[in-house]
């Protein structure tokens, strides 16, 4: 479909996908729900795409539900995967990068959480400010951010509303670098070229076992039970998985292919 609220791009099994709004700081409107339905559908359907890349055009990567439009029209549902077509892709087993400069706030901090790893700016805040409006972060932050920094100190960002800086989300544990806002690109690239060194139906796997396993009852359960996760039957059954050591005898860097 034709985008005109966002941007995708794909360059070396590589997809970013770019929040195209910056007049109103990202915010997502009913029709950017369904852009972005529609790209992360393609990216999670392409066996070339390896792992992508969310990122704002502007001085913010998002600040959250369009209010005006809601003002305007109501609420109206999300699409069939939640909230920027992310938040409940649950069996999404491809890493996706947030790369925040400006403003995460609110749908947009609860976006970045719904992603595997967060590269964030000097200049870049985040908060659920929803009930500074009369409203509840409903879109998978709440429960996110407990369970990424734990319950006191997401109580803490929750109950105040606040905002806090990139550097004090790297405290917390939930950014997993802060870099000047000249450096971000290089910062992503780097994060990207690191991941795409790694056989893509073994991180694949990696990244399902790591989340369904929290999932289980208890560790043993996790790993009694990884070995029946999707992503990891077919990684087994895979190419790539005798690529790797029929490279590594042969003394050549592997060739990946994702099958």
């Amino acid at each position: 479909m034709p985008y005109q609220f966002i941007q995708v791009q794909q360059d070396d099994h590589r997809t970013t996908i770019t929040l195209n709004r910056p007049e109103s700081l990202n915010a997502i409107n009913p029709p950017m729900h369904a852009e972005l339905e529609d790209a992360f559908n393609t990216f999670a359907a392409d066996d070339n795409a390896f792992l992508a890349v969310i990122r704002g055009a502007g001085r913010a990567f998002c600040a959250g539900s369009d209010l005006k439009a809601i003002a305007t029209t109501g609420r109206v549902p999300y699409p069939k995967h939640g909230y920027a077509g992310l938040i409940e892709r649950f069996d999404l087993a491809k890493p996706v990068i947030a790369a925040v400069d400006g403003y995460a706030l609110g749908g947009g901090f609860e976006i970045a959480l719904a992603c595997d790893l967060i590269i964030a700016t000097e200049r870049s805040a985040f908060g659920l400010p929803e009930p500074l409006v009369g409203s509840v972060a409903l879109g998978g932050g709440l429960h996110r951010l407990a369970r990424q920094v734990g319950q006191k100190q997401a109580m803490g960002l929750i109950l105040t509303a606040e905002r806090i800086p990139a550097t004090e989300g790297f405290r917390l544990g939930f950014v997993n670098e802060v870099v000047a806002p000249e450096a971000l690109d290089g910062a992503v690239d780097t994060w990207c070229t690191r991941i795409l060194r790694c056989a893509p139906l073994a991180i694949a796997a990696s990244k399902e076992a790591v989340m369904r396993g929290l999932d289980e009852p208890s560790l043993a359960a996790a790993m009694i039970n990884q070995s029946d996760y999707p992503a990891f039957s077919r990684h087994q059954a895979s190419d790539d998985a005798t690529e790797g050591p029929r490279a590594f005898a042969e003394k050549r860097d592997p060739h990946w292919q994702g099958r």
